[in-house]
């Protein structure tokens, strides 16, 4: 099916657009722009440099996507934007293009919620199935992994990585890592506050395995000590299958930018 775009629209004749793509009034798509099939721009979005877009994705009135990044050491290399399939992303959203610094791409994996006035900066790489609630913020080279959940106007520092399936209570100021399966909440000076039992109870786990991880919990970011001896002793609780604490455990070992912790110091 061929692309139905509204007469107001400014497309560059060397865009590529997809089949079944609907491009709404006032519209901007740049020349080195991939749009992939099924997709929708609604009216007033701009799409922009180096940026390929996969299909079934729905962008929302007043959203620009691959703008050059808000970085004072970008110099005009060709970095790009690369957004996978079926994301919804909603009003007033911006997504910069990557830097020469960072791997000179900002990746978006698949089934994503980008709420209302939400910024992913440049060089972030998010995974699958993740939500940014309203106003939410991350800075450049921010690493969010599968089904995190970032509550409404958070800001995650640079270089930070959130865990899968964690989730950032909303009004939050993250600095360091946030592991998965955590919850973290309690505004600019914030800590973990718990797991995400709610998330892991939906995804099967049973009394005796949650009871596992929560001691994991406890001697990873509950506890003081060295990390490598926390680590030692976390791994002695391992079981066979047990997968998402040697997730933890493996997020733990690898943290660069520090993690946060139970309450609200971090390490």
């Amino acid at each position: 099916m061929s692309p139905v775009i509204h007469p107001t629209a400014i497309i560059d004749p060397a865009a590529e657009i997809g089949e079944g793509v609907s491009i709404g009034p006032y519209s901007v798509v740049g020349p080195n722009v991939k749009i992939g099939d099924n997709c929708e721009l609604m009216s007033h979005t701009v799409i922009t440099g180096n940026t390929t877009m996969g299909s079934g994705n729905r962008v929302f009135p007043f959203t620009s996507i691959g703008q050059i990044p808000q970085d004072l050491k970008f110099h005009g290399e060709p970095s790009e934007v690369i957004i996978g399939d079926n994301n919804q992303i909603r009003e007033n959203v911006t997504i910069n293009a990557g830097t020469e610094g960072g791997g000179m791409v900002t990746r978006i994996g698949n089934n994503n919620l980008l709420m209302a006035y939400t910024h992913v900066a440049h060089d972030c790489i998010l995974g699958n199935g993740i939500v940014l609630a309203n106003c939410a913020t991350l800075a450049g080279h921010v690493e969010v992994d599968d089904q995190a959940i970032i509550g409404g106007l958070s800001a995650i520092q640079q270089f930070v990585r959130i865990g899968k399936l964690a989730m950032i209570g909303g009004m939050s100021g993250v600095t360091k890592d946030v592991a998965p399966y955590c919850l973290l909440a309690g505004g600019y000076r914030a800590g973990l506050s718990g797991l995400n039992l709610i998330g892991l109870k939906r995804k099967g786990f049973n009394a005796t395995e949650i009871s596992r991880l929560k001691e994991i919990y406890r001697i990873l970011l509950q506890e003081s000590g060295k990390r490598d001896a926390r680590l030692l002793e976390a791994e002695a609780l391992l079981q066979d299958g047990d997968d998402v604490a040697r997730e933890i455990i493996e997020f733990v070992r690898g943290a660069k930018r520090g993690l946060m912790t139970h309450g609200r110091d971090s390490e």
